[in-house]
This record gives structure tokens, C-alpha cells and sequence, in this order.
């Protein structure tokens, strides 16, 4: 290991930063997700075989080997939703998908049409899009394109309006389409006695960056969704200052990557997490997976004695093989997965020496086998019936 730390390159220092970022990346967005439990049922799992294989337990380990057979298929089913909306952010982050932002007019209106709204009570969907699309998340609706003012999204939302119930979605300052139909969420620790509205609001919260603010006709109050958390704002003309944030956080490419430094930051626990995992995985590949020689003193087992026979003594009992393989496997090998095998089946002619060849060490597919000394075995044995010694008195085995 300090051999490989002195040998290191600048462009392994290099590599190994970078994955230490995606681990610590990794990590943050692991911990934000709502199946991370899920996740950390499947880590338990994973860490009772690493033991069971280790212990040797056989029916534990080729159980769990049958349950790792469809362990990406569960993944894959738990978390679809979380890896879809990882995979939209590295689009849109490697995109840079052109954004169209209210401007200080439009936000003023929309302030003052929300503090309408919530004092007739009349409930209200409104939908910021952030960064990432919102296409594949919301359903039908009818095009708009109308420049936003106060009497439209009066009007829209109207208890009389035929699409009051669904959602109006903006687009810069324009509200570019209404009634729309939003992802419900389930996640009712937030939603408690909320409504229809809310869960479309904190569902697409859910799965984008978006900012979805929501006004209750039941209790007149305004409400914002936002990565996955819902909020009741103490006075509706408060959501001023929640949109003014949004567009601040989403406006500008060079913003966004000090957002994501800040974000990264202010996770520093889960980055001094990911440094230990990093250099395992970097161990693993790099320096793991360098062909290296090891020597082991690998016991002696005497097999197919005749009946008649039995094993007295064996000389000498261990033999010293040395071995080739990438060090990642030597490391993870057990002692009892090596044995020099002899076979005495030659015995009941008076044979007492045998060979020691490549081909009597019994050893793991991935490790090869370069040579074992000494050359030669002595085997000791004695008569079941009389207890004689086969050799005879003082005499040489054949």
C-alpha cells in the first residue's frame, strides 16, 4: 500500500478527485432522496454476504446470490423516479436549456393576483419551472400564450372558470399554458390535511426544481413547493420574496455553479464520507489491480489411501507455493480456499514419495499457481490390520 501511495500520478490524483466529488455527490443526493431507506435495506443486505462469504456460509451466501440476481430489477423499480430526475439534471446541466424568466413587472402582478386570490379564497395552482424540464411530468392542459396580468389569473382561477382545478404554468411573463394536471405526491407526513392542490404542487416539487405556490380556498392561505419540501408562508405577500429567491437561484449558469459549491459545502459531513470510499475504490482499481506475486505455506492433504492403509506422517506437511493474480484478489482470498492435494492411490504398491506439481494445488480461478516447493512429498504409512510400519525397519520408501 505505501509502495502504491509513493508511486502515484498526477493524473491519478486527478482521477481520484474527481470520483471523490461524484461519491460526495452521490452520497448528498442519496440522503435527499425519499427511498434512501430502501437504499440502506439493500447496503444491509449487500454487507451479509460480503460476511457470509467470508464465514463460508454456503446456504446464506447462495441464497443471497439468488436475491442479487434480481437486485437491479428492484433498484431500477424503487428508484425510478429518483434516477430519472438525476439524469434530467445532468442534462440540464450539460444542455444549458435557455431559460425564460419573470421579469420585476410580472412578478409584481403575480404577487398581487396571489394576495387576491388568497383573500376571495379562490385556490390557485401556479407553476415556476426551474432548470429542468417539466414536460414529462404534467398532462393536458390548453394553450395559453398570454401575457401575464391580474385579470387573467383572476379569471382563470374563478370557481366558474372550467379549468380553475388545474394548474397554470408560466413561462417568463407569459403564462404559456392552464388547467394542467400535475403529479400527485404521497408523501402525507407533509401533505397532513392538505388538499388535491397541494399534493399536485409538492409531487412536481418532487420531481423537478420547480417552484409550485398554491393558494387553499378552504383557509385562504399560500402555500410554495420547493425541492421537495411544502411550505405555508405566514402572509401571502411573502411569496414576493420566495420568487425573487427562485430567480436569483436559478437565473445565471455562473449562479447556479455557486449554488451547487454552496450546496456541496454545506454537506461537508457527507464529503468526509466519501474520502475513505474514494480511496477504496481507487485502491481497488489502481493499485488493486496490479499483477503481483505473494508467497503462502499451503498444507499438505493426502487423499485416496487405500482402505488397508493410513497416514502416519506427512513430510513435509506444508508446502511454500508461490502465487500470481491482481492484489485486489489476493487480498479478499481465505486461507481455506488453498490446499496441496496428493494422491496416494499409488501407495498399496510400496510408492512413499510424490511429486509436488502445479496441478495438486487446489486454488481460485482468478489466482495462478507459479511454482511450489518442495518438488517432492514423503508419505508415512501403516498397516490398518497388524499396525506394521509398511516401510520396514529403518528402510527407504520407494
Amino acid at each position: 500500500m505505501t509502495e502504491a501511495l509513493l508511486s502515484i500520478r498526477w493524473a491519478e490524483l486527478v482521477d481520484l478527485a474527481v470520483v471523490w466529488l461524484m461519491v460526495w455527490a452521490g452520497i448528498a443526493w442519496l440522503r435527499a432522496t425519499p427511498a434512501r431507506l430502501a437504499l440502506g435495506g439493500i447496503g444491509i443486505l449487500a454487507a451479509v454476504y460480503l460476511v457470509a462469504r467470508q464465514l463460508g456460509l454456503v446456504l446464506t451466501t447462495w441464497i443471497l446470490q439468488s436475491f442479487a440476481a434480481v437486485s437491479v430489477l428492484i433498484a431500477v423499480v424503487v428508484f425510478q423516479q429518483d434516477l430519472r430526475r438525476l439524469f434530467e439534471q445532468i442534462a440540464a446541466l450539460g444542455l444549458r436549456r435557455k431559460l425564460l424568466l419573470a421579469g420585476p413587472d410580472a412578478t409584481d402582478t403575480l404577487v398581487r393576483s396571489i394576495a387576491a386570490l388568497a383573500g376571495q379564497r379562490h385556490g390557485a395552482l401556479i407553476v415556476l419551472p426551474g432548470r429542468e424540464s417539466i414536460e414529462s411530468h404534467v398532462e393536458g392542459g390548453l394553450i395559453l400564450n398570454a401575457h401575464v396580468t391580474e385579470p387573467l389569473l383572476l379569471s382563470l382561477f374563478d370557481p366558474h372558470s372550467p379549468g380553475h382545478d388545474g394548474a397554470v404554468i408560466l413561462s417568463g411573463d407569459r403564462a404559456s399554458r392552464f388547467a394542467v394536471h400535475l403529479p400527485l405526491s404521497v408523501n402525507h407526513a407533509q401533505l397532513g390535511q392538505r388538499g388535491t392542490r397541494h399534493a399536485a404542487a409538492l409531487g412536481l416539487a418532487e420531481r423537478t426544481d420547480a417552484l409550485c405556490i398554491v393558494v387553499s380556498e378552504e383557509r385562504g392561505t399560500v402555500s410554495v413547493a420547493e425541492a421537495g419540501q411544502l411550505r405555508t408562508l405566514p402572509q401571502p405577500q411573502e411569496v414576493g420574496v420566495e420568487i425573487r429567491r427562485f430567480l436569483e437561484r436559478i437565473a445565471p449558469a455562473s449562479a447556479e455553479r455557486a449554488a451547487w459549491m454552496r450546496g456541496l459545502v454545506k454537506r461537508w459531513r457527507e464529503g468526509l464520507l466519501a474520502m475513505p470510499i474514494a480511496g477504496l475504490l481507487w485502491f481497488l482499481a489502481i493499485p488493486g489491480g496490479t499483477v503481483v506475486e505473494i508467497q503462502r505455506e499451503i498444507p499438505i492433504s493426502v487423499l485416496g489411501v487405500p482402505q488397508t492403509l493410513k497416514v502416519t506422517s506427512v513430510d513435509p506437511e506444508r508446502a511454500l507455493v508461490t502465487l500470481s493474480g491482481r492484489r485486489r484478489d489476493l487480498y479478499f482470498l481465505r486461507p481455506d480456499a488453498f490446499e496441496v492435494r496428493v494422491d496416494a492411490i499409488m501407495a498399496e504398491l510400496g510408492r512413499r514419495s510424490f511429486a509436488l506439481l502445479q496441478g495438486n494445488v487446489r486454488h481460485p480461478e482468478a489466482v495462478d499457481v507459479l511454482n511450489i516447493e518442495p518438488d517432492r512429498v514423503m508419505v508415512v504409512l501403516e498397516e490398518r490390520q497388524t499396525g506394521t510400519n509398511k516401510n520396514g525397519a529403518g528402510g527407504k520408501p520407494r
